[in-house]
């Protein structure tokens, strides 16, 4: 895997030639920004080696960003959407800026049964987002720790793509309501400990107690020593409303870096009802205070709002509005609002 890799960053290499270039520094690295040409609209062509200043995601040059993306379903149950032409086509046609790779780790077919499985499903969308352009977040899906496993695994990834700009970590999907803030603090500090080893650069998530809700308990004591560290809150519109938003701004206002990498229209179960108002109350806090999102799922579960796409929709992409779901119809204009290039 390591041999495809390479090839693929040499073809993205080879893709940006004669491109006037600019070479920018960040954190002792740089990284080569396509300043004409359609390629500069590419998502890491774009921002180069992201960093966090403050409470805010930095581009290589130095401006205030914000990603929006959308999330690939769990690799367990959903690998056939984890493919290159989805990130292709997620990158091209829902104009996203980052893809969150939702490795499984639990169950028969997950990561800690069925560790070959699960590494080829993540670096097939890795290397596709690198070769592509995008950045994508390798997230450990679970809710318990298994803390050495965890370490062992994002050890592999920063050894593998820690030179890369494209990828962040998001160490622990969602940490639950039996685990106290400073048992994940705890957990946390020892996997970045583990990836600062090969990748002294690169975006860390982590996230807090409650499923991701208790972002005032970070907000109070957050992890200290480390850099470019950010801290994830999911949410689900018709269940999670102007009470979260308002614990989002208390952490804003203590200098915390939100970065939204779960959230739905829908009931925190995925389906329920679709609350509109909420989602773009939601839309207009992410928004004006410069917080990224990702989008929950690229999935087809029949009769789950949650999921974009329509039972039996292609495998590789090229989706039509009839194979999307009311949800997927609805974020697709979204993301491409943000577009009009």
């Amino acid at each position: 895997m390591l041999l495809l890799v390479l090839t693929s960053f040499k073809e993205f290499e080879t893709a940006s030639a004669g491109l006037t270039k600019a070479v920018v520094s960040t954190n002792a690295r740089s990284w080569r920004l396509a300043k004409q040409d359609s390629s500069a609209l590419l998502p890491v062509n774009k921002y180069g080696q992201l960093h966090v200043s403050g409470r805010y995601l930095k581009s290589q040059r130095g401006q205030t960003i914000s990603l929006r993306g959308q999330s690939l379903g769990w690799s367990t149950y959903w690998p056939k959407y984890w493919n290159a032409n989805v990130v292709n086509w997620l990158t091209d046609d829902f104009k996203v800026d980052v893809i969150r790779a939702s490795m499984g780790v639990e169950g028969p077919q997950g990561y800690l049964n069925d560790q070959n499985e699960q590494l080829s499903n993540v670096k097939t969308v890795v290397d596709a987002a690198i070769a592509k352009g995008t950045y994508v977040i390798i997230d450990w899906h679970c809710e318990a720790f298994h803390q050495d496993e965890a370490v062992a695994f994002f050890k592999m990834m920063a050894m593998q793509y820690g030179k890369y700009p494209n990828v962040l970590y998001e160490i622990l999907n969602e940490p639950n309501n039996t685990q106290s803030w400073p048992q994940v603090k705890s957990y946390a500090q020892a996997v970045i400990a583990g990836i600062r080893q090969y990748d002294t650069s690169n975006i860390i998530i982590v996230g807090c107690p409650y499923w991701d809700q208790k972002i005032r308990y970070v907000a109070d004591a957050p992890i200290t020593g480390y850099s470019n560290i950010m801290y994830t809150v999911h949410f689900y519109a018709a269940t999670h409303g102007q009470w979260l938003r308002d614990d989002c701004a208390y952490a804003i206002s203590k200098n915390i870096p939100i970065f939204v990498t779960e959230s739905n229209g829908t009931e925190a179960s995925g389906s329920g009802h679709i609350d509109y108002k909420q989602w773009e109350a939601w839309f207009d806090f992410l928004e004006s205070n410069r917080i990224s999102w990702v989008n929950w799922s690229v999935s087809d579960k029949p009769g789950e709002l949650c999921s974009i796409l329509q039972p039996g929709s292609p495998s590789n992409g090229k989706w039509a509005s009839a194979d999307l779901t009311e949800t997927g119809n609805f974020i697709r204009n979204k993301l491409r609002s943000y577009h009009t290039q």
